[in-house]
């Protein structure tokens, strides 16, 4: 089950946020963590969705507003999507990603933005199976 993010998931949010920050090298740090995400839902800064398997969150992710002068629109961008490792290959991620679209279609936004290192192999499978595309004639 996938669904928006509360206060009240801060605790568990918080440790997957954690690891998060870990898998790309950054130091363990909770507290910061709890207050960097207590901020962002309370000041309504991202969007922030979670998957949950029997009662225990088990995967997020955060969207950023951005807009498009030239479209005169809102679009979003998937700054971070991450599921705990022993979750992994079960479709939480699609799930958190269709969730996602769904916010963006249902807000009016003209897309979704995204960026991945090139030897993120899972990621790099992942995204244009959920509909991303790779944009080569542009520099970002």
């Amino acid at each position: 089950m996938t669904r928006k993010a509360t206060l009240e998931d801060i605790g568990q949010l918080s440790e997957l946020f954690d690891q998060y920050r870990i898998f790309y090298q950054k130091d363990s740090d909770l507290p910061a963590a709890e207050q960097f995400l207590t901020e962002r839902i309370e000041n309504e800064d991202s969007r922030i969705f979670v998957a949950e398997s029997e009662g225990k969150l088990v995967g997020f992710v955060q969207l950023y507003p951005l807009f498009s002068s030239t479209r005169m629109k809102r679009y979003w961008l998937l700054n971070d999507l991450f599921v705990n490792e022993n979750d992994r290959g079960k479709g939480f991620s699609k799930a958190l990603i269709e969730k996602a679209k769904e916010m963006a279609k249902s807000a009016g936004a003209c897309g979704i933005l995204l960026e991945t290192a090139k030897s993120n192999d899972i990621g790099n499978s992942l995204y244009p199976n959920c509909g991303f595309e790779i944009y080569d004639e542009v520099n970002f």
